[in-house]
C-alpha cells in the first residue's frame, strides 16, 4: 500500500518529467482507461452470471456411471 509520501514522491516525479501542461492530458487518458477496465469488468461479471443462472443444477440428482457390457 502506497502512503502519503509515496503519492507525493510520484507526483513530483511526474510533474517533472512530464511537465505541468501534459499532466492533465495523462491524468484523463489514465482515468478514462481505468473506466474502461472497470466496464469490461462488469461486463464480464454479468455474462457469468447470466451463465451460471442458465445452468441448472439439482443437488440431488446423482450421476450414474455408464454401464459395462
Amino acid at each position: 500500500m502506497l502512503g502519503p509520501m509515496e503519492i507525493l514522491g510520484i507526483l513530483v516525479l511526474a510533474l517533472v518529467v512530464f511537465g505541468p501542461k501534459r499532466l492533465p492530458e495523462m491524468g484523463k487518458s489514465i482515468g478514462q482507461a481505468i473506466r474502461e477496465f472497470k466496464s469490461v469488468g462488469n461486463e464480464i461479471q454479468e455474462e457469468i452470471t447470466k451463465v451460471t443462472d442458465d445452468i441448472d443444477i439439482d443437488p440431488d440428482k446423482t450421476i450414474k456411471p455408464p454401464k459395462s457390457t
